[in-house]
């Protein structure tokens, strides 16, 4: 997949990487042993074609927590990430965006795992932020799956919960003025972009 950098760069793609920590100890134990080091590799290519350095060749970074609890404050662990990857591997970036992990797919298994789920459904709603309800993703875009069935939300589309309550579920018949006024179709899940600072596909929503 090498030879896709120059093509994003080409094209002038906005890049979203997924780093969930600036310590190798921390990566490897949640996404596997040499995650870290080959992700601190292909961000040292980017930065040198110029990704999170030209003002054209965008590249944010993304935090997820590796437990059952959520992000820190957005714009004080972007600038611990910032510190730390140019002091120790000379890496620039331009955002971090922090994302609360929704107790959906692996992570959910992870919760049950551990007899957690119940834990952190009670953290998520405890810590609903009605702040937050405005910027939710699902209030000003949609989410089409491969086959043209059109969701809510990525984690609808997880969970195979397309948009409901009589609209189209097709893209084939979006119709912009009917979706843009369409019902949302919620779940338990959905107090995990609520919760704290909020959680969207831009990060935090405060």
């Amino acid at each position: 997949m090498k030879g896709m950098i120059e093509f994003y760069r080409d094209l002038r793609v906005k890049l979203v990487a997924s780093l969930p920590c600036y310590l190798k100890k921390e990566v490897d134990s949640q996404r596997g042993e040499g995650v870290f080091e080959r992700s601190i590799e292909v961000l040292k290519l980017l930065n040198k074609i110029g990704y999170g350095r030209d003002q054209n060749l965008v590249l944010d970074l993304v935090f997820n927590p590796e437990a059952a609890f959520l992000p820190p404050q957005q714009a004080t662990l972007e600038t611990d990430y910032k510190e730390e990857l140019r002091k120790n591997f000379g890496i620039f970036f331009n955002k971090l965006i922090t994302i609360t992990n929704m107790p959906v797919g692996r992570f959910l298994q992870y919760l049950n795992k551990r007899h957690q789920y119940d834990e952190y459904d009670r953290l998520l709603r405890d810590s609903f932020n009605p702040r937050t309800v405005d910027k939710l993703m699902c209030r000003n875009q949609i989410v089409v799956g491969w086959d043209g069935i059109i969701y809510d939300c990525d984690f609808n589309l997880a969970l195979g919960l397309p948009v409901g309550f009589g609209i189209s579920r097709h893209i084939s018949d979006f119709d912009p003025a009917v979706h843009s006024k369409r019902k949302i179709v919620t779940g338990i899940h959905c107090f995990g972009c609520t919760a704290g600072n909020g959680s969207s596909c831009s990060g935090a929503l405060e």
